[in-house]
């Protein structure tokens, strides 16, 4: 049996999106931008916004909103784009906020329950954290993404960075 290491901690970004709070791990965010320009692209999923160039790296922005069939929301000062690396594929998701970044004890995260109260689809979830007075909802992101969208999205990305070259 496997026990848990009482001392260790995750280490996560976490947000705000449709009035719930949920946590990232840090490890794959590669950072937190402002929302800027996005140039919508033809023929991809609903839920995919468009791109976005940081810094002559074109980058595909989906919104969580739309991905987890929640309410979108309008866009505010607080709304942020958390870049992060899903599978080898760098996307930004469009978030209402970015709040802090917290040790988390691992003794803290329980399983996800059958049922959420969120409104997303479990598959989407690998835990739920308590941290002081709020329940935090951890993302798997290598689920929020099915392989087949994966691929699509990088080749989209290759296909404008190469049509930005010529």
């Amino acid at each position: 049996m496997e026990e848990k290491n009482i001392n260790a901690e995750e280490q996560l970004v976490v947000f705000n999106l449709g009035g719930e709070t949920y946590g990232i791990d840090i490890s794959v965010v590669h950072e937190i931008i402002r929302l800027q320009t996005i140039t919508k692209v033809p023929r991809t999923p609903h839920f995919v916004e468009g791109v976005i160039n940081l810094r002559g790296r074109i980058v595909p922005v989906i919104d969580l909103h739309k991905r987890f069939n929640l309410p979108v929301s309008e866009e505010t000062q607080h709304s942020r784009i958390i870049v992060v690396e899903v599978a080898g594929v760098t996307v930004g998701m469009i978030v209402d906020s970015v709040s802090e970044v917290l040790r988390l004890p691992v003794a803290n995260i329980e399983p996800p329950p059958t049922v959420i109260s969120a409104g997303i689809d479990s598959a989407y979830l690998r835990g739920v954290g308590k941290w002081q007075e709020q329940l935090i909802i951890l993302l798997d992101l290598d689920k929020v993404l099915h392989e087949k969208e994966q691929k699509e999205l990088q080749q989209q990305s290759f296909a404008e960075a190469a049509a930005r070259v010529e």
